[in-house]
């Protein structure tokens, strides 16, 4: 058994249900991301085109010297079918992408990268290098890790623009480590999207804009993440009662579906981390969760990726839900986020929340909406809520 068929062998064990390992250079895909990120797609996501980091991307010896070789994995986070992917939608909740119902990948991860990595450091030791440095990255390294798992053979990158794993599907997350040492590669694997087209007229804001490119501007999961300003107005009414990612390109893809539908894609021992703790991880009550205070978001977002976005983000997801979801249930909990419910401890949702929530109201259109944002405007002394509630009133 050669080195590498060592550490793939460790790797299964420490938890990760692929492995693979890609030469270091060239690097793959890096014109494809120059362009991408000269035409504005990466959106907010300033840390995407800054200099260093693109000269790192460009060139990952700047971020291990003497770097040969890239150990890539991939662990499954499939936990089995979503009621939104289904159809079955939960009447009034919120829909939850299904890589965020149960832990944090990042804590999940790196620890047993970690140990990975000390496995290789053990076991590679060249003559001429007497201690092999490494370098461990969860999906926060300056590394186009979806060009390197598609070279070691994890799987191919898809129309959608994630990495499709044989077996596994769209549902997997990434991990690197960067190894200064020679190891023999493995191969790619051969198959590709072919004709289909499914997750580029599954998107329902347009942000596939040709196979293979995401306009990150026009994604759900950038708007509902990444986005921390004002969601375009144009946007909201198609991002339906998501509020916190989407999964429709990944759930319409056929190598993602799931047991009995055509595929092989099931959950795995290593999904257990990511599995909700209850139906309300997965689609929680829209209502109850816009009253959440400081302290309950916390409590609520507790050792989940949802908690690095912070309560405002959140809430201003929550109000575009509700408003997209149209009930007139919805308007005592919008009125409470506009203020207007006396000992309500309302001056604590933030303009960005009251701005979105107007919007709902206005997108609501009942009578004791329009009661509610008529009384909003007498009161509110903010300009871009004044904005939201004379579009809305309009």
């Amino acid at each position: 058994m050669n080195i590498t068929a060592r550490i793939c062998d460790a790797a299964r064990q420490i938890g990760f249900d692929v492995v693979g390992v890609a030469l270091a250079y060239p690097v793959p895909g890096f014109d494809a991301y120059r362009q991408w990120i000269a035409q504005g797609y990466h959106g907010e996501m300033a840390y995407l085109s800054r200099s260093d980091r693109v000269e790192r991307r460009a060139d990952p010896g700047k971020i291990v010297p003497g770097v040969r070789t890239i150990v890539c994995v991939g662990m499954n986070y499939y936990t089995g079918p979503s009621p939104v992917w289904e159809g079955d939608r939960p009447t009034g909740c919120g829909w939850i992408s299904n890589y965020a119902w149960g832990e944090d990948y990042h804590i999940v991860m790196l620890p047993r990268l970690e140990t990975l990595a000390a496995f290789i450091r053990e076991r590679v030791q060249p003559e001429d290098v007497p201690l092999v440095s490494t370098r461990a990255y969860v999906d926060t390294g300056p590394v186009l890790e979806r060009g390197y798992a598609a070279r070691a053979g994890l799987g191919f990158i898809g129309k959608h623009t994630g990495l499709i794993a044989p077996r596994i599907g769209p549902w997997v997350f990434l991990g690197e480590i960067l190894v200064a040492a020679p190891l023999p590669p493995t191969d790619p694997v051969s198959f590709r999207c072919g004709s289909c087209r499914r997750c580029l007229d599954a998107c329902p804001t347009g942000a596939l804009v040709a196979p293979y490119t995401v306009d990150a501007r026009r994604c759900i999961s950038y708007l509902t993440i990444e986005h921390k300003g004002t969601i375009p107005p144009e946007l909201r009414p198609a991002m339906g009662q998501w509020i916190y990612g989407c999964d429709l390109c990944y759930a319409v893809c056929p190598w993602g579906w799931g047991q009995g539908q055509g595929r092989f894609v099931r959950p795995s021992a290593s999904a257990r981390p990511f599995q909700a703790s209850s139906p309300e991880r997965v689609a929680p009550p829209l209502v109850e969760i816009m009253a959440l205070d400081e302290a309950g978001f916390r409590a609520w977002s507790v050792g989940s990726p949802i908690a690095r976005i912070g309560r405002t983000r959140f809430l201003r997801n929550v109000a575009v839900a509700l408003g997209n979801w149209g009930h007139e249930q919805a308007v005592p909990a919008l009125r409470v986020a506009m203020g207007l419910e006396s000992g309500s401890g309302s001056p604590d949702f933030d303009p960005l929340v009251r701005a979105h929530a107007a919007w709902a109201l206005g997108r609501i259109g009942s009578k004791d909406a329009r009661q509610a944002l008529l009384r909003a405007k007498r009161r509110e002394e903010h300009p871009q809520v004044i904005r939201e509630i004379t579009a809305a009133l309009s």
